[in-house]
């Protein structure tokens, strides 16, 4: 049976890698997700998980080994963050293009410079396009879940590829929550023996990653992309097939109040947990307010998403990452794009907030709505706006 615990999230999501029986682990420590790694390093010091724990000296070599591992057969996991994960993008390419199914879960912290060690989505959002599949987490049972559903996907025959789990580093890595830890025999029913598409092996040789002549590149990329839009239908099946064993059920977009809504906020992550608190206090002040909130991230699920917000005209998306010189956050851009030209489409207003870990209170969410209201009635030069910037 399963059993409830409470426990840091960092620890948790160790023991999920530990029931999904990871072969190697090539790890290189960095705040905020060290913990991760080094309760693996102690699960298989101790003798509790038996894989091969690889102490690498660098993040780069960190997912270069996970190449190695995953492409001759073995279950291969990694966990970085921020200038850890900026060190592996490199190779991030690799790992996705030749279909190896290693999965990383990404404690999320803010870029430098200057030095900051707090969350934002900075980090990830620089890695959006390296053709990972990612999901985000909203909480330490959601973080516990979506791993062991990174390695059913990941793995999955008619997937193959490398899969992300987002987790807010420090407000969700670090905080202790009650959590409740399957039982092997249920990850055991959930998650088969790895039986890799391809695999290296001396024995029946063949060629990994060869250069990619101008005749044969773009296909490559097209076929890339034809995967990880055809994974979905994978993505959304192993969440079916986890809630029958686990009772637990995930969405790739989730609604939340949204009946009758006006206004309906866009948030990724954990402050989605204060966002519903906010919406609750808006609604009870009268206000038709609502929240949809995005699980997964690549491949964006635009139907679902648009199914959510149905005939509702005001979205207020709330990115965590500022990119310098953009019209607006990657969120909002992802869902303008989305709705462009499409008759009756809701405006979208895109504000940034929560940079370098920096609280998004309810009053916070309470003043994007009414920012996004007055915007709505006279739309202004820039739709773009960051929240809690103080003055001099």
């Amino acid at each position: 049976m399963s059993k409830r615990v409470g426990i840091e999230v960092s620890i948790a999501i160790a023991e999920a890698v530990g029931l999904a029986k990871a072969e190697v682990i090539p790890a290189y420590p960095i705040t905020p997700q060290t913990h991760i790694v080094e309760h693996l390093s102690e699960m298989v010091a101790n003798g509790e998980l038996d894989a091969e724990f690889v102490p690498v000296e660098s993040e780069h070599a960190a997912m270069s080994c996970c190449c190695g591992s995953s492409a001759a057969g073995a279950r291969t996991f990694t966990s970085s963050s921020a200038q850890g994960l900026s060190l592996m993008s490199e190779v991030l390419y690799i790992a996705s293009t030749m279909r190896l199914p290693i999965v990383m879960v990404v404690a999320n912290r803010a870029m430098s410079a200057p030095i900051s060690i707090w969350n934002d989505h900075q980090d990830i959002m620089v890695q959006r396009d390296t053709g990972w599949i990612q999901t985000f987490a909203e909480n330490g049972q959601e973080a516990v879940d979506l791993t062991l559903h990174a390695f059913r996907v990941a793995e999955d025959r008619n997937v193959s590829l490398p899969v992300i789990v987002n987790i807010d580093g420090f407000t969700l890595s670090h905080v202790i929550e009650p959590i409740e830890l399957p039982d092997q025999e249920d990850v055991d029913r959930f998650l088969p023996p790895f039986k890799p598409r391809y695999k290296l092996d001396p024995r029946r040789p063949i060629t990994m990653g060869p250069v990619g002549i101008p005749e044969v590149y773009t296909e490559a990329k097209v076929a890339h992309d034809m995967a990880m839009k055809k994974a979905k239908r994978y993505i959304l099946k192993a969440w079916d097939e986890f809630a029958e064993i686990f009772g637990r059920k995930y969405n790739p977009i989730e609604s939340y109040r949204t009946e009758d809504a006006e206004v309906l906020l866009v948030t990724m992550g954990s402050i989605s947990e204060t966002a519903m608190t906010a919406v609750d206090a808006m609604r009870d002040a009268g206000q038709k307010v609502g929240l949809i909130r995005i699980r997964l991230w690549r491949p964006f699920p635009g139907q679902e998403f648009r199914r959510a917000v149905g005939k509702v005209k005001v979205l207020a998306v709330i990115d965590r990452c500022l990119p310098p010189g953009a019209m607006c956050g990657p969120v909002g851009a992802e869902l303008r794009s989305l709705f462009y030209k499409i008759p009756g489409s809701p405006k979208i207003f895109s504000f940034v907030a929560g940079l370098g870990g920096r609280d998004v209170t309810v009053e916070r969410f309470e003043e994007i709505v009414d920012k996004a209201r007055a915007f709505a009635k006279k739309r202004p030069r820039e739709l773009y706006e960051v929240i809690g910037v103080r003055e001099k």
